[in-house]
């Protein structure tokens, strides 16, 4: 892996040799060695352990700006790829919203202490030990286990012509399981920085259990139910509100929230930030500009207070930049990365011993929005979808498919569980509780 003393010398020697070429220049570093180790049919299947490194280049001159990317570090590479870029952007058009720059930041970053050393240099054999006995658990039990161990680091270096430059890198862990018999499925994932973290047995048997529970599913009619969401289900729903809260989707007239900063939009229960310096995120203290990130309270107690900006969205709406900007040029500005949604005093286990009757969710997939303004979305349930009678899960439920908008959803949120790291498909790791949902709208049934 790059050290920050390779990265600082990389980016110094493309800027020294672009002065006088452009007005200006930043370079953006990133490199992975995340390895894989993926298992199915109770067998491990591969090893995989690919280093990907990316050099991407910006350059402005005259008004315009230009962004060329590159896998080759050479000296030589570097100049070359300057050199085209330098070619290249003659033939732009200008860029009327193009801002200089910005200049070095005066205090430093926050240490976030993200890099665990063994689990960067965690081994094929070590991955393939978890592995074994993940399948133990499934043969255990006369179930097929597939999914994915990964584990490794990443790194991130920003630097440009005025003085910038920001560094970091951690460690990253990940598994994914997916238990099946005769069809039916059970399904676990968790994410974190350290792989110590990653409980992939207590993982395993939640999947085993999960799948066992699963067979023989019972098909109930479409309609409105108390739903119970596990943390991932609520990930993977609620990140298709992310963007909404960026500045640049209110400039575009893209967003479910126009109008209502200020204003009253969820529940009195629901309270999301976005926080970079949460001990339970991940990611660089800084965006992609090199600005340092700020920690938002986006929406408190159900009010929308504050948006995310990055620089060029903050200059048209005469505000200050939170550090949450993409790599320019991007139409779609900013993004918040460090969701944390506020929990409560609940549990799963009390969601489910206090109902006389709902659904617990294990997951949802294949979400897609139906409509932007109401921030409607589709999609189905999967791997565990189990109705609640009495207090207790009392049978396997078939697949349904849903209609269901999102603002309504956290307008109708009963109770919360406590917030912890989670992990989905659809969404980036986020900090989110269960919560128990009334009127979730299923639209229509499935034959499995």
């Amino acid at each position: 892996m790059i050290t920050r003393a390779k990265a600082q010398s990389i980016i110094e020697h493309a800027i020294n040799y672009a002065e006088g070429k452009v007005q200006s220049c930043e370079l953006t570093l990133q490199s992975s060695d995340m390895a894989t180790s993926r298992f199915a049919n109770n067998s491990m299947t591969q090893n995989q352990a690919p280093e990907r490194t990316e050099l991407s280049l910006r350059v402005l001159k005259g008004g315009k700006q230009l962004r060329l990317s590159s896998d080759d570090l050479s000296p030589s590479a570097i100049r070359s790829l300057i050199d085209a870029a330098v070619s290249g952007i003659k033939l732009l058009e200008k860029d009327a919203g193009l801002l200089p720059l910005p200049a070095a930041v005066k205090h430093p970053y926050a240490a976030v202490g993200r890099f665990d050393k063994e689990t960067a240099a965690l081994s094929a054999a070590a991955r393939a030990k978890a592995v074994k006995e993940i399948i133990e658990i499934a043969s255990s039990r006369g179930l097929e286990a597939a999914g994915i161990v990964t584990s490794g680091s990443q790194l991130l270096a920003i630097g440009n012509s005025r003085g910038l430059f920001a560094f970091h890198k951690e460690s990253h862990a990940e598994c994914s399981i997916t238990m099946n018999k005769n069809g039916a499925t059970g399904w676990a994932k968790a994410d974190e920085l350290d792989f110590a973290n990653l409980d992939y047995r207590g993982l395993a048997e939640n999947a085993a259990s999960k799948a066992l529970a699963n067979q023989e599913p019972l098909e109930i009619p479409p309609g409105k139910y108390r739903v119970i969401l596990e943390p991932s289900a609520v990930l993977d729903l609620l990140s298709f509100l992310s963007w909404d809260f960026a500045a640049t989707s209110h400039l575009d007239k893209l967003s479910c929230f126009i109008g209502q900063l200020g204003k009253k939009v969820f529940g009195e229960n629901i309270s999301i930030t976005d926080d970079c310096l949460h001990p339970y995120q991940s990611g660089a203290p800084f965006d992609a500009e090199g600005l340092p990130r700020q920690s938002l309270k986006l929406v408190e107690n159900g009010v929308l207070k504050q948006l995310v900006y990055g620089r060029r969205s903050a200059a048209k709406m005469g505000a200050r930049p939170t550090g949450h900007g993409l790599s320019e040029p991007n139409a779609e500005g900013e993004l918040p990365v460090n969701l944390v949604i506020s929990g409560g005093n609940s549990s799963l286990e009390q969601m489910i011993s206090s109902q006389e009757r709902a659904v617990l969710l294990t997951r949802v997939w294949y979400i897609r929005e139906v409509d932007p303004t109401l921030k409607i979305v589709t999609g189905m349930t999967r791997d565990g979808t189990f109705l609640v009678e009495n207090g207790k899960i009392t049978r396997a439920v078939k697949n349904l498919r849903f209609n269901q908008g999102l603002i309504e959803l956290l307008n109708n949120v009963i109770e919360l569980g406590a917030s912890r790291r989670s992990a989905g498909e659809e969404g980036i790791p986020a900090v989110v509780p269960a919560m128990l949902v009334d009127n979730f709208n299923f639209s229509s049934t499935t034959t499995f």
